[in-house]
């Protein structure tokens, strides 16, 4: 089904503008200039050193019910929604990932709804798809969304995809862009898969290539930007680079042994660390790393119209190029070098 392209966008509000993905968007959006406004959004003040010209920025938390007199304040006509929590501090709880990942959605949806907002653009995840032994080798964007219960992103993800579905039977007017985001890396990035690829050696799970696709940062915020410009239609759509790499692949770019382990081993390891208070992990991450999602970007590329700038081969090499230059003395993605 080939849906209508949203007009172009205007006056433009950002949720999790001071994220990672938010700081580069809201980078870009300055730098272009197109936009009448551009109301940068997020529970954490931006010092006043650090805000760009012709942007407005708010302190307010995504799910503040007064969001909607923001929204309505300023006119918006389209809306970024970015919070969320992708990597959860010490002191996160599942309660309270679960009110900003789905209850501050439904309360920027009922804000959009209210207001006559005409465009969402929300950053989904491959996560919502699910880490399942049975997922085919590649995913598109019409297969189910299973989300796995045990991680919480995961869950939430699929939780705001059901929700974000609803939307459109009974909201039509307001169109969605929902970009399942792969792996993302940049050069300053760091997150769970990173910290992986940091380690001295690879961890691998016999049995599994455990495979990874992954998206470089500005081809994320280059994807969203499309998606504002009123030449991209609306819908879902898988957001990664062409290509993907098996651990095995990844150890030898970073010219690294894997360090391949029984799966029952892990596990073990995993519920008695969890269970000691050790580890933060239980046995339920042996799946992240052995059945993760693997998205295919055909629609990506040929219906919403944006192809990434790097595949997932380029963005690895890329960050590891990134890690050499910023630390040449200390190079984490190097072994043996200031260990």
């Amino acid at each position: 089904m080939i849906r209508p392209c949203p007009q172009r966008a205007q006056r433009v509000l950002v949720t999790g503008a001071s994220g990672f993905l938010g700081q580069g968007l809201i980078s870009q959006l300055a730098q272009q200039g197109d936009c009448e406004a551009v109301i940068a959004v997020d529970v954490r003040e931006v010092p006043a050193g650090q805000r760009l010209p012709g942007i407005t920025y708010l302190t307010q938390d995504v799910r503040d019910p007064t969001l909607a007199e923001t929204v309505a304040a300023h006119r918006i006509d389209t809306l970024v929604h970015l919070a969320a929590i992708v990597t959860p501090g010490k002191d996160a709880n599942r309660a309270f990932e679960y009110s900003v990942d789905v209850e501050g959605t439904r309360n920027v949806l009922q804000a959009c709804v209210a207001h006559g907002v005409q465009h969402i653009v929300v950053s989904s995840s491959g996560a919502a798809y699910g880490y399942h032994a049975d997922n085919p080798a590649w995913l598109s964007e019409d297969m189910p969304l299973r989300g796995n219960e045990s991680f919480a992103y995961s869950h939430h993800k699929r939780l705001v995809e059901e929700m974000l579905a609803q939307h459109r039977q009974t909201h039509p007017q307001l169109q969605q862009t929902v970009l399942r985001i792969g792996t993302i890396l940049g050069e300053r990035v760091d997150n769970q898969i990173t910290a992986l690829f940091e380690k001295p050696r690879l961890l691998a799970i016999q049995g599994s290539d455990s495979p990874f696709v992954f998206i470089w940062d500005e081809d994320v915020t280059g994807a969203i930007v499309h998606a504002l410009s009123g030449q991209a239609p609306s819908g879902c759509f898988n957001l990664a680079g062409d290509g993907a790499l098996t651990i095995f692949d990844i150890a030898q770019r970073l010219n690294k042994r894997p360090r391949v382990l029984p799966a029952w081993i892990l596990k073990t390891a995993l519920f008695i660390g969890h269970r000691l208070g050790i580890s933060r992990y239980g046995p339920e991450q042996l799946d992240f790393l052995r059945f993760r999602p693997v998205l295919l970007n055909t629609a990506l590329k040929t219906r919403f119209g944006y192809t990434p700038h790097k595949t997932s081969a380029q963005a690895l090499e890329a960050l590891i190029s990134a890690r050499e230059t910023l630390r040449p003395i200390r190079n984490p993605l190097k072994p043996g070098i200031g260990r």
